[in-house]
């Protein structure tokens, strides 16, 4: 009996999972405080500059650097097909 609940109980912690991270807040690239020593300039629409009345700044980040990403999906990719092969493997002795 505790073999049938396994599927029940592991799929239960995947959607209690996912169900936290929902809740992560996100981050935002908006400046809530003055800038340290600086005075705050902004855009208007009409194309004038603005003292320090309203507007937020978008953060200047610059491009984003994927390689970690791309190496670290490479390798999860890599052992995932790995399971899946000794699972087809294991299946054939099986049969």
């Amino acid at each position: 009996m505790s073999v049938a609940r396994r599927p029940l109980l592991t799929a239960t912690a995947a959607g209690t999972l996912l169900c936290a991270l929902w809740f992560v807040p996100s981050a935002n690239a908006t400046d809530e405080e003055r800038p340290p020593g600086g005075v705050r300039t902004t855009v208007r629409q009409d194309g004038g500059e603005g003292g320090e009345a309203g507007g937020a700044r978008l953060a200047e980040t610059g491009s984003p650097d994927t390689t970690p990403y791309l190496i670290g999906g490479t390798g999860f990719l890599a052992v995932g097909a790995g399971f899946v092969a000794l699972a087809m493997r294991r299946g054939g002795r099986a049969s």
